[in-house]
């Protein structure tokens, strides 16, 4: 009589086979602080050396995947809970998720982070400091000139609030060094972590 065979479980997967240990690198601060800039450049950085990457970037989040969301903090949560959801599933299955997104408040945050936890997933926040001061002369969108010709009420760090992080994993100064140098402080940190 046949006998059933148990799969060969012990045998060595081939390196190819072998997953990628995936994470999270939520960017947050000001508008024009230069998250998604640096999300970018290490985009790059991380492809080169095989990686792969995906950038969630807030704007576009917001356009196809919160287009029903207006402003408030409910509304703000909601959207920075349903980008950590996809983050977190991402990273789980191996990918380096960059998400270079405002997300103003520190619950909100920490509800991504223990998302995160629970299912055993890398996952890093950077804070890109980048002053008010500078972020408004940078004003890459037009936010700031609208806020102050009265056309736009709930800026993020003017009239509406921003929590920035008690201890982020990195803060990154950006108006203080090129988007290189921030891009590589990223990347070492990940890679001393063993994530890079």
């Amino acid at each position: 009589m046949p006998t059933a065979h148990a799969p060969a479980a012990a045998e060595a997967a081939p390196a190819d086979a072998v997953r990628e240990r995936g994470v999270t690198v939520w960017l947050t601060g000001l508008p024009s602080a230069g998250k998604t800039t640096i999300a970018r450049a290490l985009a790059g950085r991380l492809r080169d050396g095989g990686h792969r990457v995906e950038v969630l970037d807030g704007d576009e989040i917001r356009e196809f995947l919160s287009a029903g969301l207006g402003f408030s903090r409910e509304d703000r949560h909601t959207n920075v809970t349903r980008i950590g959801f996809v983050a977190q599933k991402l990273a789980a299955n191996g990918v380096v998720v960059l998400v270079p997104v405002i997300a103003p408040y520190a619950d909100s945050r920490e509800a991504v982070r223990k998302r995160h936890q629970a299912e055993g997933t890398a996952f890093l926040e950077v804070h890109v400091a980048t002053p008010v001061e500078v972020c408004s002369e940078r004003d890459v969108k037009g936010l700031y000139a609208r806020q102050a010709a009265g056309q736009l009420s709930g800026l993020t760090g003017v009239d509406d609030p921003y929590e920035a992080p008690a201890a982020p994993d990195l803060r990154i100064e950006a108006h203080t060094e090129p988007v290189a140098d921030s891009a590589a402080r990223l990347h070492a940190l990940l890679a001393e972590r063993g994530l890079a």
